[in-house]
């Protein structure tokens, strides 16, 4: 077995392969058979406290009784992950802050659900490393969520209630030490990840070896430096229809390629092991495979386990027929 389990935990089903291992199973469970400190790094999007059903086991997070057990529930991931990542590695989270209803709380307004993260992640002795805001359009989200915080009509009747769209986060941590094995591009960086193409002038500057000089790789980082993300494709996500289940599903949201692509050049090398315990579809463990790392993905719901294991599939079928396609 080249990455994942070492045979301590039984899970309920799984594939490894040389190049990726996936399981079904309870990430808190699944995870203890993962080796201590042998994690490049890890990426994914928990479930979003109780504002969304995945399914109906009690083992699952977005399940829990109140925001409070939620992060209890949480916390003994957040520990597991800090005993199998490396030293000085990061581990990097997709999160947005939760809307408050008044059915549900007697009020309108938001919760700190990013902040939270990040108090929880700090208290399991991780190092808060950096905050990315990806844009979304408040137009889209006032259509699907009927808010009357993004509704014009509100500015119109009394505007003290109106608010901005609710961006997402990707909130970044760090294990504490010395990373053993550099993060290293002798070359600067040479791929993009986004929907802004990269200015045609620049091109002079593909298969240059001189980083200090290579503007289009200075391009490149400045916008992955940004705190904001603008043009993050929204619907550029692997196939997931095929998880929904027709009672007990009523939420699918798979991450989309372009933020899991940034978050592994950033944060990841060629042949490092890298972790998500919510897989979901698939995608993080889909893109750590496609740019050449080593894929090991948990997921408890085994509709979403099968959709993964499909797309795992095609995207063999993809580098057997020579080469990736999009």
């Amino acid at each position: 077995m080249v990455v994942g389990n070492n045979g301590k935990v039984k899970v309920k089903n799984q594939v490894v392969t040389e190049n990726y291992c996936i399981y079904n199973d309870d990430c808190c469970e699944a995870i203890k058979g993962i080796r201590s400190e042998s994690v490049g790094f890890s990426v994914f999007s928990p479930p979003f406290a109780s504002l969304y059903s995945y399914s109906d086991d009690n083992k699952d997070m977005g399940n829990a009784k109140t925001y409070k057990e939620f992060f209890i529930h949480f916390g003994f991931l957040v520990a597991e992950l800090h005993r199998v990542l490396m030293p000085g590695i990061v581990v990097a989270v997709h999160c947005m802050d939760l809307p408050v209803f008044k059915a549900n709380e007697g009020h309108i307004g938001m919760r700190d659900f990013s902040g939270d993260i990040i108090r929880l992640f700090q208290k399991h002795e991780f190092i808060y490393h950096s905050r990315h805001c990806i844009w979304k359009d408040p137009l889209v989200a006032a259509t699907r969520s009927k808010s009357i915080q993004l509704a014009h009509k509100q500015i119109v009747k009394d505007s003290a209630l109106c608010a901005t769209g609710i961006p997402d986060y990707i909130v970044a941590f760090r294990k504490g030490g010395e990373n053993p094995v550099p993060i290293a591009h002798p070359n600067g960086l040479t791929e993009y990840a986004g929907e802004r193409p990269i200015p045609w002038n620049l091109d002079v500057y593909i298969g240059s070896v001189e980083p200090k000089t290579n503007k289009r790789s200075h391009w490149i980082w400045q916008q992955y430096a940004s705190p904001v993300w603008f043009d993050i494709r929204q619907t550029r996500v692997l196939p997931y229809r095929g998880g929904r289940e027709e009672e007990d599903q009523r939420h699918i949201c798979p991450l989309q390629t372009d933020v899991v692509e940034r978050c592994l050049t950033l944060w990841s090398a060629k042949d490092d092991k890298v972790l998500t315990p919510f897989m979901g579809v698939g995608t993080e463990v889909y893109e750590a495979v496609r740019l050449g790392r080593k894929g090991i993905g948990i997921e408890l719901k085994t509709s979403y386990f099968k959709m993964a294991k499909r797309n795992l599939e095609s995207l063999k079928y993809k580098q057997t027929a020579g080469g990736f396609s999009e």
